[in-house]
């Protein structure tokens, strides 16, 4: 499946299951018009943007309040004491990493991700 249908398949799982945290989504495209990533609109004004490439993937929630909170695996050397590396997570900010098993497959990533945000939307 190419990038524009796998994100079309998210986009539309997250407005028909979570239709309660999440307002709209688009693709957005880079050059040649290729799928770049995935930019989910929630309720209380804040993003979440998914981006996928081969076997690399980023799933970035950011807050109004500048809080972030993004499952990745980006090998960043300084990651390397997580037990999960290259797979890390970013919990409020950039400099808290914790331990990542978010799935390496992408509906049930976004599922779970989306559970997390729910859950801290409703808090």
């Amino acid at each position: 499946m190419d990038a524009e249908n796998t994100y079309d398949e998210l986009k539309r799982a997250a407005l028909l299951d979570f239709p309660d945290i999440i307002l709209s989504g688009i693709i957005t495209h880079g050059p040649l018009n290729t799928a770049k990533s995935l930019r989910l609109f929630m309720s209380d004004g804040s993003f979440l943007e998914i981006w996928l490439s081969g076997e690399k993937y980023s799933y970035h929630w950011q807050r109004l309040d500048g809080s972030i909170y993004r499952h990745d695996n980006a090998p960043h050397k300084k990651h390397r004491h997580i037990m999960t590396f290259p797979k890390h997570f970013h919990d409020g900010s950039e400099s808290n990493v914790k331990e990542s098993n978010i799935s390496s497959k992408p509906l049930i990533a976004l599922h779970s991700f989306l559970e997390f945000v729910e859950l801290n939307l409703k808090n």
